[in-house]
């Protein structure tokens, strides 16, 4: 071996895969060098290891601030990855020789050298093996960026492009494909392949230069020291696997003076490596290097079997679709087979690649849909594989204890999409629960909760999907602990200490209990009392409620000491009481609106707090006021009727600082709310609906209040507002069956509408559309076929009160005894009649 051995590759490709692997084999050199961080030399042993399964990525963090990451990944169809298990299998010494981590992840933070990196931009073949993550102000954190990236004063050149455009090919991965990834294994110079793509990028960079960035020459600088080190301990017994790219650069003749002054006065920063597991859907993302390939799972079938690559992806693909209940037979197989090489022949290719296997499977396999052809995609393509470290690897002491606590309670990590449903009544399922809250506080996304499928506080259903990102995400929460629980509970301290939204407070209380924090929830529970204490608009108020409830009731499943977080709720129920009704007058239609949601959330709330037994807990204490107004007959065109006229915000009937006084005084404000003129339309309908939902107003009474707001002197945008308030559907989506099963109600609506003048019509029009649009497609059609049939099937409705046979609030004898005789016929109890007999056909 004269000179050291170049050995210019595309990452993650497995045509270069098998070229390093001859080469070596070939050559036998002493020593490999690899494109990577030299931080990371440690870590090469654990390549070796059995437990080690590629996927996988070297990570690099900065050990001051863990989110300036990077991250090296590897498959087992990289080129740096078989040069690395080459060169320990053989017992030669292996080392990274790039720019070191410490530079590159300090040059993330340095404006002279950051920028955003371009996904389309940049080719494999000359690209550093780094996926970067840096969040921060003004950055996306779904955008990555390669470290060290220098000002762009030009277009970064693809490499690939150029020589597939060179070649006659509009598409660099076809020409790739069809002269690297489908090149047979033959018996000739395996150096031969390298020394041609040497020449090749020798040409492109004496046209191009270092390809229209800053970085490459600083990079290439430190390459070519370390390469000078290595030949010096082990003359030209050294071999290098780089990217394509960087081989005319070393192998250029430059002096060390030169490459040290390009060196020179780097930013640096401390930094940490290790091994994490990644994924091949990691692989496929287009940003930073991620490493940008769109077929990862196809790269890997052609490394694992690059004998008949093309039956063994059909039979894959086979499998794949009748494990999904499709209907595959063998004959698809071997028919799918035959297209995809006839198609390759037509178009001129050497072998059938991924584009002639995929239409001959749409084509054969999934009679021309792609609805199944997108499943092999994800499944197949793409796949789901995750990679494996071995326990040895180092790591943070929280991710130690998350590694411990997911091999406690079974619950792996997976690539993989996957639900979970979870019984809190049993331990394993309750531990699971809190370690998912727990990691969710500390911003480790791993699961996220899916809405419930059944009314129970005792279940739990989350949708799980592990990220190779996390890793870098539990490496910044190592700053609040070293284990999973005591850095949740040093985060929820001090985000209580520095929140200053009523709102921020409450949810972070409600996540405290659902993560079983005891030691941070009296801390939090004081800072919302002190909180809630200052804090006077009624809209933040009854906007916290609701997480409070929510809290107190999932407390409860988890037998959790909620006495303290009852009595802030408690307080602050009265409290929204007391501020509702005056927030409530003069609002105009947004407010009413805003205003109706929170309405609607407090009710709910309410009925949550301890002891309220449901929604109409608490009529003990003020069943004689709500009954008495439900039935009052006095005079009723004041502002207000009954004893709430007394004050907006006086004492109510039943009111007390226990839950069931706090549910008697929420109905007591409801309905002042219900009975107020100054209160927009919307408001005081849904008031008199929750307390006709609730049993604290009678029919009759409601039906008087629709009469009055629906009375010709009401200006039609407030009767209509009125009505959106009454039968708009509510979180239940019950709105529309009231007027179903009350059809004097509906009567009351029909009439109402029916006599809105012609030039008010369209200005209604919309809060009607808005209130019926919301109802379910039963609901509505029952509806209209109420109104259609009106009185004895009319045609039309009536209003109440007119006694129409058929639609009022009774029975109708007349029209039920009519089907009495057919009744008695069909259930034997007598005969028919000659005159029946003669009209009954045949």
């Amino acid at each position: 071996m004269t000179g050291p051995l170049l050995l210019g590759v595309r990452h993650h490709g497995p045509g270069s895969a098998r070229a390093v692997r001859a080469a070596l084999d070939a050559a036998r050199p002493d020593a490999v060098l690899i494109e990577g961080p030299p931080e990371a030399d440690a870590l090469l042993p654990l390549a070796a290891d059995a437990r080690m399964r590629p996927p996988v990525a070297l990570l690099a963090h900065a050990v001051d601030d863990p989110g300036r990451a990077a991250f090296w990944p590897f498959a087992a169809f990289s080129p740096e990855w078989v040069a690395v298990r080459w060169a320990l299998d053989h017992g030669a010494a292996v080392h990274f020789f790039d720019l070191p981590a410490a530079h590159s992840l300090a040059m993330m933070g340095d404006p002279t050298w950051s920028d955003e990196e371009d996904d389309e931009g940049g080719d494999d073949s000359g690209e550093q093996s780094a996926d970067v993550r840096r969040d921060g102000p003004g950055r996306d954190p779904g955008q990555q960026g390669e470290p060290g990236r220098g000002p762009r004063p030009g277009l970064r050149v693809d490499p690939l492009a150029v020589l597939a455009e060179t070649a006659g090919y509009d598409d660099p991965e076809r020409w790739w494909e069809d002269a690297v990834e489908h090149r047979a294994a033959g018996t000739g110079d395996p150096l031969a392949p390298f020394a041609a793509v040497a020449e090749a990028m020798t040409a492109l960079r004496e046209t191009y230069g270092h390809g229209g960035t800053a970085r490459d020459p600083v990079r290439e600088a430190h390459m070519r020291l370390r390469l000078r080190a290595a030949r010096k301990e082990h003359g030209d017994a050294v071999a290098v696997v780089c990217g394509a790219w960087h081989v005319p650069a070393l192998a250029a003749k430059h002096t060390v003076t030169a490459d040290r002054a390009l060196l020179k006065g780097l930013p640096k920063v401390r930094a940490e490596t290790t091994w994490v597991p990644w994924t091949h859907r990691r692989l496929a993302r287009r940003s930073g290097y991620g490493a940008g390939i769109d077929s990862p799972g196809w790269y890997g079938h052609l490394f694992a079997v690059p004998d008949r690559p093309v039956e063994r992806w059909m039979t894959k693909a086979a499998g794949l679709l009748r494990d999904e209940d499709h209907a595959v037979s063998t004959a698809h197989v071997i028919e799918a087979v035959r297209l995809a090489g006839s198609l390759a022949a037509m178009r001129g290719r050497p072998l059938a690649g991924l584009s002639e296997t995929t239409d001959a499977v749409r084509a054969v396999m999934c009679d021309g849909s792609d609805v199944p052809l997108a499943l092999i995609r994800d499944r197949l393509v793409v796949g789901d594989v995750l990679g494996e470290v071995p326990e040895g690897a180092p790591a943070v002491p929280l991710q130690r204890d998350l590694d411990r606590l997911q091999r406690s309670l079974r619950l792996k990590p997976e690539a993989a999409e996957r639900e979970v449903d979870l019984d809190l009544r049993k331990d394993t399922d309750a531990a699971r629960s809190r370690l998912l809250h727990r990691l969710r506080l500390l911003g480790v996304e791993w699961g996220a909760p899916e809405r419930a499928r059944g009314t129970g506080t005792f279940r739990e259903s989350w949708r799980l999907r592990w990220e190779p990102e996390l890793r870098v995400r539990v490496a910044e929460a190592g700053a609040w602990g070293t284990t999973v629980l005591s850095a949740a509970t040093a985060k929820a301290v001090s985000e209580a200490a520095s929140a200053t939204a009523l709102a921020d407070i409450t949810a972070l209380a409600e996540r405290c209990l659902l993560a079983d924090l005891p030691e941070a929830l009296p801390l939090v529970m004081k800072a919302l009392a002190d909180r809630a204490a200052v804090d006077t608009d009624v809209s933040r108020l009854a906007g916290a409620l609701p997480a409070l409830a929510r809290a107190l009731r999932y407390g409860d499943v988890r037998g959790t000491d909620t006495a303290a977080l009852a009595e802030v709720a408690t307080g602050l129920a009265l409290r929204v009481c007391v501020g509702l009704p005056p927030a409530c007058a003069g609002l105009d239609a947004d407010g009413a609106a805003e205003m109706r949601g929170h309405v609607d959330a407090v009710h709910t709330a309410i009925r949550l707090l301890p002891d309220t037994g449901g929604g109409a807990a608490g009529t003990e204490g003020g069943s004689d006021s709500a009954d008495g107004r439900g039935t009052g007959t006095g005079p009723t065109t004041g502002p207000e009727t009954g004893p709430t006229a007394d004050s907006v915000t006086g004492p109510a009937t039943g009111s007390g600082t226990g839950a069931e006084g706090v549910v008697a005084r929420w109905a007591d404000v409801l309905e002042r709310l219900a009975r107020r003129d100054a209160v927009p339309g919307t408001l005081r309908g849904r008031a008199a609906r929750l307390l006709l939902d609730d049993g604290r107003l009678a029919e009759d009474e409601a039906a008087r209040l629709m009469c009055l707001a629906l009375s010709p002197g009401t200006a039609p945008a407030d009767a209509a507002a009125w009505v959106e308030g009454f039968a708009g559907a509510g979180g239940d989506g019950s709105g529309g069956l009231l007027l179903v099963h009350d059809e004097r109600l509906l009567a009351l609506v029909d009439a109402w509408l029916t006599a809105v003048p012609a030039e008010a019509f369209t200005d209604v029009l919309p809060l009607l559309r808005r209130t019926f649009g919301a109802y379910e497609p039963g609901v509505r059609r029952t509806l209209g076929e109420l109104v259609r049939r009106g009185p004895a099937g009319g045609g039309g409705t009536a209003p109440a009160g007119e006694g129409a046979p058929g639609f009022g609030p009774g029975l109708d004898a007349a029209r039920a005894d009519a089907v009495l005789p057919v009744l008695d016929l069909l259930l034997g109890h007598r005969q028919p009649t000659e005159e029946e007999c003669a009209g009954v056909p045949g």
